[in-house]
This record gives C-alpha cells, structure tokens and sequence, in this order.
C-alpha cells in the first residue's frame, strides 16, 4: 500500500515537471546581460530589500524625480529590467518571461504587468546629474539599455551559479548568520572596487576603532568602471591584505553589485545595501563612488557631495556614516594620515592609479610604503611589465600594399629577439577556416574583422603575440578592435598606406583587373570604400620603404613602448 502510494506521489511530481518544463519551454525568454544579473541576484537575496521585484513605473518615477518609492521609502537608484521591443509586443499574449543567465540557466519568471519607455534623458539628468557622455552610467544610459522597461510579479527559479571564492560570496542572511555567531554586534563596512593598499588599511582600521566596530570589506565583484582592475586579482590583493590587520577584527566578503558610479546617489545606495547585509555603520570617503572628469575637465561630483547627501538621510535609512578624507603618506614619520589633518608645510606622498599602472608597465618596483609585498605580488602577477605582456599587432591597408609580407617577416624577427608564442592570423587564411561563409557585404567584412579581433585578444589575454594582416576597410572595426584588445594587453596599429596605383601596378593576384572588368564586385578601393585610419601607431608606405626598413620602424615602435627588449 505504502509503495503504490509512493508510485502515485512520483507519478504525479513527474507529471508536475513535465508540465513546468513544458510551460517555461513555450514562453519567452530574456538573456540577462552582467548588469540585470547582479540586480536579480541582489533583488533575490535580500540585498535591495525592500525591492522584492524590479520596478514599476510609479517607484521608478518616484526614484528618479525624489530618491523615493512610491510609497515613500528612502530608494537612491532605479532598479530596472530594461528590454526590447519584440519583448513588449509578445508580451500581448505571452505575459511569462524567463530570466535567463548567459549560460541558458533560468533564474526567475516574470509575470509583465507593467511596461512602459522612459525618458532616459531625464533619468540622466536626475540620477547623474549630467548627460555628459563621459560618464559611465550616462554612457551606459543611453548606449546600452534598451528602450523598454518591464516590472511584474518576480519568482525564484535558482541562484546563480559561481565556481570562484564560494566561501566569500556570503549572502545577506549568511552574512549576518556569521556575524551573530561570532558574536559580533558593530559592523562597519567598507565599499571598494580598487586594490587595497597601506593607505586603505590605515583608513579601515581607524574607522572601526573609531565606532569601536568589526570591519567588513565589501568590495564589488558585479559590473564597476571600465577600465578597472578585475575581481578576481583584485580578490587576491584583498585576501593578501586581510593578515595585517589585527586577528578577529575583519572580515572579507563579495558584494554582486553592478556599479553606476552616480556618486552621492550612489553612496546613500552603498549605505542601504550594507545595512541589508548586517551592518551597523558604513564608511563613506572622499568622492565616494565619482567616476572622474567630465568633458570640461571637471569632475563630475564633489569631494564630499556623497557624504553631504548619505549624513542627511542617515537616520531614516537606519545606518550610521562615518566620514573619513584621503589618506596621504608622510616620509618623516612612516606614517598615514588624512590629508585635512595633516600641519601646513609637511611633506606628503601618495601614487595615483595611472602612477601605479606605469610603475607595473615599465616592471619598476612598488615602493614598501605604499603597499605590502603580499599585495604587489599579486599585482605583479595580474599585471606582468610591459616586455612581458601580449599585444596585437594590426596591420591595415588595400589588397596588395604589403600587410602579409612585413607581417611574416616581422614574425620571424620577433622570434629571433623574444620568446612569446606568435600566431599569425592572415586575413586569406582566416577567410578559409575561422570566417568560412562569409561574404563580403558591409556587415560579412565587420563580422571578419572583429572575429579575428577576438581571437587576438584572447591571444593577447594570454601573453601571446598576435600579427593581424587584414585590409579591415571600416574605422568602427578597427576601433572596436582597439579597445578590446587594449583592454588586455598592447595594441600597435600599422596603416600600410601603400597607393592604390601602386597596389594596381602589382596586382599579385590580378584581383584589381577583375575588380575594373567587373568580375569582382565589393572589390576595396575599386567598388567598396577604404576607410583609412587617421590615428595609426605607425604608417608605413612600402613604395618607399623597404622589408627591411618597415621592420626596422615597427620593432623599433615596440621597443621604446616596452613591449620588447
């Protein structure tokens, strides 16, 4: 009797699945990108409570306009799920949409009962505070986010999935599990998205015994500003920085946030989230959250604007700031100081982000007073001296100006003087095997181009050399390119700015006889325009200058950046 009961129990939670499946199978389905991931996570766990779901038009139109819900809760920032067209218009007779990670996962469903077009300019405006296209989150804005924003009944399928630091990846109600059983009662926490070094160590540390609190450092593992150091190197200098303070009195945990580096909206969002995780105070420093100049040359935010607007919303927010300015070293004493403390006349030191970055690319020593050897190797590790690291070398020009024959060449050179790996991807053979099918309308060509463009990065990700001979006729390709690859690693763009007489007078292949009888069609430089670079690295016209002299200036160009002995 037990064992048919049990038969018909499964029978029928099979039949429950089945059903389910069926269900999420027929309806539509939404590929999160990294910024809609973190705020789902965070939306799920608890981390943006009170927010129990993206939101709808009244608590955006209330965020926007007055930092409040409509129900008149403290909310700095709009928490939106951003879609496209298509997705409003299935949404007439399909209201279920699937919240997809970009490995397929379903996350959540959402039941759409709110859809609606905002008017960015007016959210850029009243959340940055400008519509300066310099600024990440305006950038992001406009450029990004799609033009719909959708809200609706939110349902927990799974957690995200994540392979690295499990242990640190502590959720808000595990958080303050931990802090309970170490009976922890004053927690102030640390927001950071940068590498930690002395000067943030003497910060952190004087901030808590100043509330007489346990510190938490709460860096940001989610999106932050482009061109920042990633997590996972940054996880490493933080785990190395963690033994210098003293025992019990910090903990290190990962916050999925995507950053929008909005400054004293920002900041007060900071403060609510590290109250959601447990905290009882929260460390709001100089400029907290500012993403940097503006197109003027102006910093888009004020020093102390982010703790102006966090101390006067404070109380109701329910977390207590507390205030520190920039810490500035002082040779005499071997000490840290903030800088508004510090006596007229006395000598100070300090190293910006781009100073260390020089210091790392020309394999310079990090001096001991700025950070510790735990934390510089680590950084030495991520980010090797520049005659160590990958680059790109890219090659542009007509068809028969030259690109593939200083391209072999400069190969067998480059493995005469150094020992990285180096792959040649040749635009003809590339054609054959990684681009095979594609023709060569306007959209084929970018699509070859940026093909190869990413497999050169990941060549250079890995410290490899990659020699890219392409005629890539388009600018956009080619910067596109450029900053990826840049991202990672060197970039050195060759315009072989050969004539197109002369490449006709060769016509290796006799392509331009066919190109001008008609036989070719979307022939470059014939039928099909070359757009030529105007900001190339090197320029280098092989009616003029030989093999040997090309390779000459383009070595020499990699010396005196570094990137080779």
């Amino acid at each position: 009797m037990n064992i048919a009961k049990k038969g018909i129990r499964q029978s029928l939670l099979l039949v429950g699945i089945v059903f389910v499946t069926h269900a999420l199978q027929a309806s539509q389905s939404l590929t999160l990108t990294k910024r809609q991931m973190c705020d789902l996570e965070l939306i799920m766990n608890g981390g943006f409570a009170p927010l129990k779901g993206f939101m709808n038009q009244a608590d955006y139109n209330g965020v926007v306009q007055n930092m409040r819900l409509a129900d008149g809760t403290v909310w700095p920032m709009p928490i939106v799920l951003d879609v496209a067209e298509d997705i409003i218009k299935k949404a007439a007779d399909d209201k279920t949409l699937l919240l997809k990670s970009s490995e397929g996962d379903v996350l959540a469903t959402m039941q759409i009962e709110n859809a609606w077009q905002p008017d960015k300019d007016n959210e850029a405006k009243m959340v940055y505070g400008t519509k300066d296209m310099l600024h990440p989150g305006v950038n992001y804005l406009i450029n990004q986010t799609k033009s719909f924003y959708v809200s609706g009944s939110l349902t927990k399928v799974t957690e995200p999935q994540y392979y690295d630091f499990k242990k640190m990846r502590r959720t808000p109600e595990q958080l303050k599990q931990y802090f309970k059983e170490h009976g922890i009662t004053k927690v102030v926490a640390f927001q950071t998205r940068n590498p930690m070094h002395r000067a943030h160590l003497e910060l952190t540390f004087r901030a808590a015994k100043q509330v007489g609190a346990h510190l938490l450092i709460h860096p940001v593992v989610g999106q932050t500003k482009p061109g920042d150091v990633e997590y996972v190197p940054r996880v490493r200098c933080y785990d190395a920085l963690l033994p210098h303070y003293p025992s019990g009195t910090a903990t290190l945990s990962l916050l999925p946030l995507a950053m929008r580096m909005a400054g004293p909206r920002e900041a007060l969002w900071h403060a609510i989230i590290r109250k959601n995780y447990g905290c009882t105070h929260f460390i709001v420093g100089r400029d907290h959250a500012g993403p940097g100049n503006d197109s003027k040359g102006v910093p888009f935010y004020g020093p102390y604007d982010s703790q102006t607007l966090v101390k006067q919303y404070a109380h109701e927010v329910g977390i207590e700031p507390v205030f520190f300015s920039e810490m500035v070293y002082i040779p005499a004493t071997d000490s840290y100081s903030p800088v508004d403390q510090i006596p007229a006349g006395t000598k100070t030191m300090s190293i910006s982000g781009t100073e260390l970055r020089n210091i790392l690319n020309n394999g310079k020593e990090i001096p001991a007073w700025f950070t510790y050897p735990e934390v510089a190797k680590e950084l030495r590790v991520a980010y090797p001296a520049r005659n160590k690291q990958g680059f790109t070398v890219f090659f542009t020009g007509l068809s028969g100006a030259g690109k593939s024959t200083i391209a072999n060449a400069l190969a067998l050179k480059l493995m005469e003087i150094q020992n990285r790996s180096i792959t040649m991807l040749d635009g003809d053979e590339v054609r054959k095997t990684l681009c095979a099918g594609l023709g060569f309308s306007k959209e084929d060509r970018s699509r070859n181009v940026q093909r190869v463009g990413f497999v050169a990065n990941e060549i250079t990700k890995s410290g490899g050399i990659a020699l890219c001979p392409l005629i890539a006729p388009y600018k956009d390709d080619r910067n596109h390119n450029r900053k990826l690859i840049s991202a990672n690693g060197g970039y050195v763009e060759v315009f072989v700015a050969t004539s197109l007489d002369e490449c006709e007078k060769r016509d290796t292949k006799g392509l331009y006889a066919q190109a001008r009888a008609g036989k070719i069609t979307q022939f470059t430089g014939i039928s099909d325009p070359y757009e030529a670079p105007t900001s190339a690295e090197l320029v280098i016209d092989t009616a003029r200058v030989s093999v040997d002299q090309a390779l000459d200036i383009i070595v020499g160009h990699l010396r005196n950046e570094g990137f080779v002995n």
